[in-house]
């Protein structure tokens, strides 16, 4: 039987992209990624590269059909180990398509073959870039913003010369109908937002933001919800300090429960924002607020412990990344949250009130005043704004509060 594969050669060669198969390669190991998973990345970009050859489809042609054409074509190459490939599965198709980015980012094939974003209203892009040089809005919640303004341009309109107080007041009632009082509380801030925007460029009549309604809420009505001292303390205890994944998680956790930092100051925290000399840790919060506070010893010795001997060695300016492969700065928020949340795991804690990376900060806020610190010290560490935002945390003194409770009249019980 004659062999179907003949002329197929048996190692798969890059041919004019294999210097650039080679660059993605140690890209990839200097991310730390494992030898076999850098194989499989550089099997699969050495394979789409044959395959561009018998395609003859040369770089400048190369669009984004064309790793869908990559996707559906029946494979009569030879991958490495000589088996026949049939099927291009979607890990193998995702593989490729970061080697295709790898290529654009080195302007190698053209930026246009990168996903791009929607298309999105230039009004709303002109609000956006406002929000961002003149407010100084972190990114999340500016892409937050321009979402639910964008949800609400099907009522609103697109010509906001034509808004009125009653189109206004009638968005918000609708979305009041289909989504929770936080959400739409939420959105009518974007939209307060939006309106002060259009009138102080003159797109639009002014006053148009008071139409919006205020979102019925008591404010600051709950209870903090917050870890005693002694979960704290074990929350911290239970990281294995003998990973680099356990130091990590604890100097993020002392930071969090001794400065009471936000998720957003972690992933934000750079190299150059800590004094060694002063004991010092700069912050950029909220409104690009930015304030020095005092690094406390356990938190310090264990960001230099991590810094020291857990730190995966990249070329990055922020304190914390990955602990695996492929070692980056964290993205989110979330990646923080995650790190609590895995520590309450550890420690045993399933009646936490909440599971984010704010329970560390509310906890910080109510031991504090518990030690006898001062509402103004308290609001100067957490970089409250307002007095009345620290003095929330009052309310968790619940033995303080009994004495100064005064009986309620007539002496009958409510």
């Amino acid at each position: 039987m004659a062999d179907r594969s003949a002329g197929a050669p048996r190692y798969m060669e890059a041919g004019s992209l294999q210097s650039f198969v080679e660059a993605f390669s140690g890209t990839l190991q200097a991310c730390r990624h494992s030898p076999l998973t850098v194989a499989g990345y550089t099997d699969s970009a050495r394979h789409f590269s044959v395959w561009l050859r018998r395609s003859r489809i040369s770089l400048d042609q190369i669009d984004r059909e064309t790793l869908q054409r990559f996707a559906q074509h029946r494979c009569r190459c030879r991958c490495g180990g000589g088996k026949r490939q049939v099927h291009v599965s979607a890990r193998y198709v995702r593989r490729v398509s970061r080697f295709i980015s790898f290529l654009a980012e080195r302007e190698v094939i053209g930026m246009a073959v990168l996903p791009v974003c929607k298309d999105i209203d230039p009004h709303i892009a002109a609000y956006q870039h406002w929000l961002r040089h003149h407010r100084g809005i972190s990114d999340r919640t500016i892409d937050r913003h321009g979402r639910m303004i964008t949800r609400l341009l099907p009522r609103l309109g697109n010509v906001p010369e034509q808004y009125n107080a009653s189109v206004v007041l009638q968005t918000i009632l609708d979305e009041a109908r289909v989504s929770s009082p936080a959400q739409v509380k939420t959105i009518a801030t974007a939209l307060r937002g939006y309106l002060q925007f259009l009138t102080a460029n003159g797109l639009c009549r002014p006053n148009l933001d008071d139409a919006v309604p205020t979102v019925p809420q008591w404010h600051l009505s709950a209870l903090p919800r917050y870890l005693p001292s002694r979960s704290v303390d074990r929350l911290i205890d239970r990281c294995d300090l003998t990973t680099p994944h356990g130091i990590r998680d604890r100097a993020i956790l002392l930071l969090l429960a001794r400065l009471g930092l936000r998720a957003g100051d972690i992933i934000a925290m750079h190299i150059s924002d800590i004094s060694w000399k002063d004991g010092t840790l700069r912050v950029c919060g909220k409104g690009r607020q930015e304030v020095t506070l005092p690094l406390p010893q356990d938190a310090g010795e264990a960001l230099l412990e991590y810094l020291l001997h857990a730190r995966p060695h990249v070329d990055d300016d922020v304190v914390f990344l990955r602990s695996r492969a492929p070692y980056r700065r964290l993205q989110s928020s979330t990646n923080v949250s995650n790190v609590v949340r895995l520590a309450l795991r550890r420690a045993g804690i399933d009646d936490a009130p909440t599971h984010g990376a704010n329970l560390l900060r509310h906890s910080a806020a109510t031991s504090m005043l518990r030690a006898g610190a001062s509402l103004d010290a308290v609001g100067a560490v957490l970089r409250h704004r307002s007095i009345d935002t620290t003095a929330h945390y009052a309310k968790v003194d619940i033995l303080m509060l009994q004495q100064i409770a005064q009986p309620w009249p007539g002496g009958v019980s409510c």
